[in-house]
């Protein structure tokens, strides 16, 4: 016959349960610390160390990579090199007071590439063209064009943008090609001034300029968003974003074409009366 036993728990007095608490607490404690030694620590940034590397023909090129680059790079030579037209004499950016050969076929070059393009996209008429003297960084020279040419003319990433202006903003665009000092290139407008530099008129398409309307202006997209400080395109009512690079349209034009017939004109001049 097995008799069955229980345990009971012993109490325990008030002075062992205090501690027991704090021996708790300590266990608890000591693995919390446990816990934090283990836990891996996030690395920072504390000093930044620079050196300047001069990259230049001392350092012996590496036949693999010149192997692996070759096929690509004589790709890149072979289109970029190619005529696309010919230019039988040289245009250059100083050859005219209020307008250049160079400067005229670049903004002839957006005027025809863009007219199409932006009538397709929105059924409206492109007015004129207005571009930087100081965006155009080549001239060419007289011989077989290429695409190289375009890449030295352009090299910048700048897009064709059609700006809507009120008449207000086209004359104060006018006043400031009338003030500059160097001849910013423009297509669809004539502008004359008189011995003094005062406006004599203003047409545009053959049209004499109409304070009341608006114009649709082509320019390039760093001139919409501040470029050159002409302030007038802060007014613009609506801009048009082709997606059109400049150097784009050149390469464009270039195929077109068989020769590059700018030169100065009467598009911007100076009487002398």
């Amino acid at each position: 016959m097995f008799t069955k036993v229980i345990i009971l728990p012993r109490l325990l007095n008030k002075d062992s349960y205090v501690d027991y608490l704090k021996l708790k607490q300590f266990v608890v404690f000591v693995t919390f610390c446990f816990l934090m030694a283990c836990k891996q620590e996030t690395s920072r940034l504390s000093e930044i160390k620079s050196e300047q590397i001069k990259i230049d023909s001392t350092y012996k090129e590496a036949d693999s990579i010149a192997f692996f680059v070759k096929p690509f790079k004589d790709r890149i030579n072979q289109v970029l090199d190619s005529t696309l037209a010919h230019a039988p004499k040289p245009l250059i950016l100083d050859d005219g007071a209020r307008n250049t050969s160079m400067g005229n076929l670049m903004a002839d070059i957006v005027f025809e590439e863009t007219k199409p393009l932006f009538k397709s996209r929105t059924g409206k008429n492109l007015d004129f063209v207005v571009l930087n003297r100081g965006g155009i960084r080549s001239v060419i020279s007289a011989g077989n064009v290429t695409a190289r040419n375009a890449y030295e003319v352009m090299p910048f990433e700048n897009y064709i943008s059609v700006v809507e202006l009120k008449g207000s903003a086209v004359r104060e665009l006018i006043t400031f090609l009338a003030s500059a000092t160097r001849a910013h290139p423009i297509a669809g407008m004539q502008i004359v001034l008189n011995k003094k530099g005062a406006l004599e008129s203003v047409n545009i398409n053959g049209s004499p300029f109409d304070e009341n309307r608006v114009y649709h202006v082509a320019t390039s997209d760093y001139l919409v968003q501040g470029g050159e400080e002409m302030g007038f395109f802060k007014h613009v009512n609506t801009v048009t974003h082709t997606d059109y690079l400049l150097r784009n349209a050149i390469i464009d034009y270039f195929k077109k074409v068989d020769t590059l017939k700018a030169t100065v004109d009467d598009r911007f001049i100076q009487l002398n009366r």
